[in-house]
């Protein structure tokens, strides 16, 4: 008896200090993401090769398929397994087309990492000040725990980037459902940069 209540008890408090550490990691997840993204921005030599070349380091710091289905919001659950995973695709190349035109090679924001908050569990909200180019801009990364720390939202200026997909790609499915999310996503890739 006493063995079992020492086991609970250690395993308790070992589930609640890896809880009190998940804010600073997931914010040192964050900061080495960030600088990886930056590392492959530095040797990019133009803009027309930025999102391709950042691709691999996105898909691995992002959660596409949380962005994806939250986008969409409640019709996804319509959506079949292909066409799940053709609106991912889809949304994953759109998101990091808009994301790799946002930089020009050789300059670099200069960003301040605020502390990280947790407004629930496996989740941590990390607010950073920016300045690129001499703007300043406020920005959320939303982190969650999915195999590590990954991050599900990015809110820019206090407006978040799946909510403003959301109200696009809802518009389109109270129009025709899943076909005519899949359409605006497509035509939405096909635009020249």
């Amino acid at each position: 008896m006493i063995s079992r209540i020492l086991l609970t008890t250690l395993i308790t408090c070992s589930f609640a200090a890896g809880l009190a550490a998940s804010p600073e990691e997931a914010q040192q997840r964050l900061k080495s993401a960030v600088n990886e993204v930056l590392g492959v921005a530095d040797r990019v030599s133009n803009r027309a090769t930025m999102a391709e070349s950042l691709r691999p380091t996105l898909q691995k710091h992002i959660s596409f398929e949380t962005m994806t289905r939250r986008a969409v919001g409640l019709g996804w659950k319509t959506f079949t397994p292909a066409q799940q995973k053709q609106a991912t695709q889809l949304f994953t190349t759109l998101i990091i087309r808009s994301y790799g035109s946002k930089f020009t090679p050789g300059e670099h924001p200069v960003i301040n990492y605020q502390k990280a908050q947790t407004p629930a569990a496996g989740r941590v909200d990390v607010p950073t000040s920016m300045v690129y180019k001499g703007s300043h801009y406020s920005v959320t990364y939303r982190m969650e725990q999915d195999t590590g720390w990954r991050i599900a939202d990015v809110v820019i200026e206090g407006v978040s980037l799946i909510a403003n997909y959301r109200s696009q790609l809802d518009a389109q499915y109270k129009k025709g459902g899943a076909e005519a999310v899949l359409s605006s996503l497509t035509q939405s890739v096909s635009r020249p940069q």
